[in-house]
């Protein structure tokens, strides 16, 4: 999507269709859709580097954000993979420390900076939304527990197989089965780092995987020619 200067964002709206603040008044929306303000950033473009000292927090309206650790000899270690209507910022927000890792737009994207004041006083006057962001976080928190799993117990081509997995289109409603189209949501490159990999060996295990007749790769299109069987195989 195109960054369009006259774009216009109904911010509210897009507030309350955020789980974190469905449950408050149009007043309480309102104060803090007053106190949000629109960032936009081209591919390629920084948002955060690591140090910077947090303000509040982001919630992506469109596009995709890496967030990542930067490394001295010019790597970089892809820490999350985030696009519509996912957030991040709030841990380093509430701690009040410096940014462990970068952030960066991979794609055109448009985000929703919400100020740590607000949020802190929505804390001190309502306990419900309290605990939606405590739930809120405690996800992230077992989404990171599940990642240091999968690097410790998992083999590589596992990783790669559960990650296509996740990025079936009706795996939330379990209909992923016989032939299924996947589409990679950023390049090869990005997801290896996000994997703990090398691309070199994302790139064999695709070809391992399709010599297995078990998918079809074109670029960023990946067909997984028989759910079951891909979700059976082993190495």
């Amino acid at each position: 999507m195109s960054l369009q200067p006259e774009t216009h964002i109904d911010i509210p709206a897009f507030l309350v269709r955020q789980p974190l603040f469905q449950e408050l008044s149009p007043e309480q929306v309102a104060h803090i859709a007053a106190h949000a303000r629109e960032k936009r950033l081209a591919a390629g473009e920084m948002l955060l580097q690591k140090g910077d000292n947090p303000r509040g927090y982001y919630i992506i309206i469109f596009g995709q954000v890496k967030l990542a650790f930067p490394s001295a000899s010019g790597n970089e270690k892809v820490v999350d993979i985030l696009g519509p209507r996912q957030s991040f910022g709030e841990t380093v927000m509430f701690i009040d420390r410096p940014y462990p890792v970068f952030a960066e737009a991979i794609a055109d994207t448009l985000l929703l900076h919400v100020a740590k004041d607000t949020i802190f006083e929505l804390l001190e006057t309502d306990p419900s939304f309290a605990r939606r962001m405590l739930a809120s976080m405690s996800t992230r928190l077992h989404a990171l527990m599940r990642d240091v799993e999968s690097y410790s117990l998992r083999s590589s081509a596992q990783r790669v197989i559960g990650y296509l997995m996740q990025h079936c289109p009706n795996q939330g409603n379990g209909e992923c089965a016989g032939s299924v189209e996947v589409t990679l949501p950023t390049s090869k490159q990005i997801i290896a780092s996000r994997l703990n990999l090398t691309p070199e060996t994302l790139s064999r295990i695709f070809r391992d995987l399709a010599e297995a007749k078990l998918i079809s790769v074109q670029s960023r299109r990946i067909t997984i020619n028989d759910f079951k069987r891909l979700r059976e195989y082993d190495f």
